[in-house]
């Protein structure tokens, strides 16, 4: 007979987030390295991929709140990966780039998340590692839509 603790523990729900706490933990520290935080990582990375932009674009495209997002640009102005000017179609904005040393740390930093990933999937073979990732693909994709239509 199957406990009810047992019966917790084998909800894929359970699964994904124990394993996905495990991927942040490991990302995490591997991003230290760096003096940064995941959410760092992500605006940094947004901002490469979409800037210049706006705090109020960057904070819409991650989902983050603008107080959060002032406070990660606050610390990537400070290390010197972003700079902040005026929008030059409205200076009441401001509008955020990344610098040399921004882009230099990006690559930084997807070098640790893919060692830190390495070591997440480690005890899989990799066309199990390929399967699992297309399979999270999948249901990410499908939340995604439900998400849009909520």
């Amino acid at each position: 007979m199957t406990s009810d603790l047992q019966r917790i523990q084998s909800l894929p729900t359970w699964l994904v987030g124990r394993v996905a706490a495990r991927g942040r933990g490991l990302v995490a520290d591997a991003l230290a390295a760096e003096g940064l935080k995941l959410m760092h990582y992500a605006v940094l990375a947004a901002t490469a991929e979409y800037g210049p932009a706006t705090q109020a674009d960057l904070g819409r495209r991650l989902a983050v709140d603008p107080k959060d997002m002032v406070g990660n640009l606050n610390h990537l102005q400070k290390e010197g990966l972003v700079l902040r000017t005026p929008h030059p179609s409205d200076r009441r904005k401001n509008a955020v780039t990344v610098t040399p040393e921004g882009m230099a740390a990006l690559t930084r930093c997807g070098a640790l998340a893919e060692a830190a990933n390495a070591e997440l999937l480690a005890p899989l073979t990799p066309d199990e590692q390929k399967q699992l990732v297309a399979l999270l693909t999948r249901l990410h994709e499908t939340t995604e839509i439900w998400l849009d239509h909520t």
